[in-house]
């Protein structure tokens, strides 16, 4: 994982934020998949740092989230 990386780094990607973040804003995230790496950032500071994960990783992230919630 590079949590240093700058979003200088990550131009060019196409960004996204969850459909739960409201029009009011608040705490949000934004993701944007590459290659073989999907990077994370602030959608409050979007020229601050990007966190780098492998997809393996974020896919472990996302599992256990989701399978909560079809419980």
């Amino acid at each position: 994982m590079n949590n240093a990386e700058s979003s200088t780094a990550a131009s060019g990607l196409t960004w996204f934020k969850s459909s739960y973040s409201g029009a009011e804003g608040g705490d949000c995230v934004e993701v944007a998949a590459g290659t073989a790496v999907v990077h994370v950032r602030d959608s409050k500071a979007a020229a601050g740092p990007v966190v780098t994960v492998s997809r393996d990783a974020w896919a472990g992230f996302g599992g256990p989230a989701s399978s909560e919630r079809s419980v």
